[in-house]
């Protein structure tokens, strides 16, 4: 919770802006305090109150050394204690154990591999501590004895909506270039935008993204694609991010389309069509479905640039695209250490998202049967979104077909009708009772079975289906 009580300030970086923090955050910095040491919620904490937001985690900073904050709580873990970060373990509100991050005021020591300091020193300086950090909007600090400090006028930033580094941009991004994608990723999760010192030298030491791993690449690629403004990835194409982390990307930016149904290039296709799912299908999902979704759309016309044939009227057609958007997909999602689940779910409805049988109910259980119901669930966003950032050609025709295959589909799952194997009213230990042989023959039979149930969901009995053997 967030009060201005005054903005009177009695030193430089200061206010009486007052937080009110929680109980076990209260009683950490209090617990210092009262020790004699400074003690401070600090970053991305006091950044989300501020928005209104309630944050995720709640971090501390003081200027006791690990050791110290360890002799001061009855259970700690030393969880990155080499660079001076405690975690407090404290019961909630709940009655369950959870952490708080103290690390102790720092100054970092030279970055060797563009990622981590080779050494940190220990200061007395909060302002020290605070001038290491990445942007204005996380290096502020606050309790309740001495209001917010905000040294570099993050809480100005903040009403000002502006991404913006803490001092020098080419210093900040060559000590740690990942910061390059945070300060995207938080433009997307916030709504802002970036300062023009900082997004140019972000666009200079783009080069700098090779040596960052791959799943620290992916871990920001993937907020970025899971917030509110996806559409940020046009800023980074302009800027030469995606050049280095998603150059597919880049050529999909770089090929119109020429066709009545699009009024766009493939790239900006792409992003309009992320938008209309962040705008319409945001909440429907939970996260890794809406993870799923978001990367099944970013990937989902990948492919058209290799399929771009152009007829001799000028027109240009993508058939096939959809098999070699697949291909495409799983390539990027190994080089970017993307889960196995996550890679086969996107890869299968990047397959299938142009997939459009007539709609009738024995077409929808056909291709329930053959996707998955699972994934099958998940393409009605895709294809809405993919049809909405499309041209006004055909639009509402196109939009009444998804409105049927919805409903058809809807009517299935109600009725219960069998798709899957496991569905059916029979097991393959029937068909053995009945004279088959464990093997190919056996699961043959099976499947023979189920089309029988798909056509007819009434068949799905075990005295119907044993009459068929």
């Amino acid at each position: 919770m967030l009060r201005q009580e005054s903005k009177a300030s009695g030193a430089v970086g200061q206010s009486v802006l007052k937080i009110v923090l929680p109980g076990n955050v209260r009683f950490i910095i209090k617990t210092l305090q009262n020790a004699g040491f400074d003690a401070y919620a600090v970053g991305g904490c006091v950044r989300d109150v501020m928005l209104g937001r309630t944050p995720k985690d709640w971090d501390v900073t003081t200027d006791a050394k690990p050791l110290q904050v360890k002799k001061l709580f009855r259970r700690t873990i030393d969880t990155g204690i080499q660079h001076g970060t405690v975690t407090v373990m404290l019961n909630d509100e709940n009655g369950e154990y959870r952490g708080y991050e103290v690390t102790t005021y720092r100054i970092d020591g030279e970055y060797e591999d563009l990622r981590h300091p080779k050494e940190v020193t220990y200061t007395n300086s909060l302002r020290e501590d605070l001038e290491r950090r990445d942007f204005t909007i996380n290096a502020m600090a606050y309790n309740e004895r001495t209001g917010l400090v905000d040294e570099f006028n993050g809480a100005s930033d903040l009403k000002k909506r502006i991404i913006r580094a803490v001092g020098d941009p080419y210093e900040r991004f060559s000590e740690d270039a990942l910061r390059i994608l945070r300060a995207y990723r938080f433009a997307a999760q916030l709504g802002f935008g970036i300062d023009f010192d900082t997004e140019t030298a972000a666009s200079k030491l783009k080069d700098n993204l090779r040596k960052i791993s791959a799943e620290r690449v992916q871990a920001e690629l993937t907020k970025l694609i899971c917030s509110p403004h996806p559409d940020v990835l046009l800023d980074m194409y302009r800027a030469g991010i995606t050049s280095v982390i998603l150059p597919e990307f880049d050529r999909c930016m770089q090929t119109d389309q020429k066709n009545k149904h699009h009024l766009y290039n493939v790239g900006e296709h792409t992003i309009r069509a992320l938008m209309v799912n962040a705008e319409f299908s945001g909440v429907e999902f939970e996260p890794d479905a809406l993870r799923y979704i978001r990367y099944a759309i970013l990937f989902h016309d990948f492919g058209k640039p290799e399929a771009m044939t152009e007829d001799e009227k000028g027109i240009r057609h993508f058939k096939g695209h959809s098999v070699i958007s697949e291909k495409l997909a799983v390539e990027i999602m190994k080089r970017l250490k993307l889960d196995n689940d996550t890679t086969h779910t996107v890869a299968a409805l990047v397959k299938w998202h142009d997939h459009r049988p007539e709609a009738t109910e024995i077409n929808v259980r056909r291709a329930m049967n053959r996707i998955g119901p699972d994934i099958y669930r998940l393409l009605f966003p895709i294809r809405i979104a993919d049809t909405l950032a499309q041209s006004l050609y055909k639009r509402e025709e196109k939009l009444a077909y998804e409105r049927e295959i919805m409903r058809l589909y809807t009517g299935i799952i109600e009725s219960g009708d069998p798709v899957t194997l496991k569905e059916l009213a029979v097991r393959g230990a029937d068909l053995i009772e009945h004279g088959y042989k464990p093997g190919p023959k056996l699961g043959e039979k099976l499947k023979e079975l189920l089309e029988l149930v798909i056509e007819d969901p009434k068949c799905n009995t075990k005295e119907y289906l044993l009459s068929k053997i």
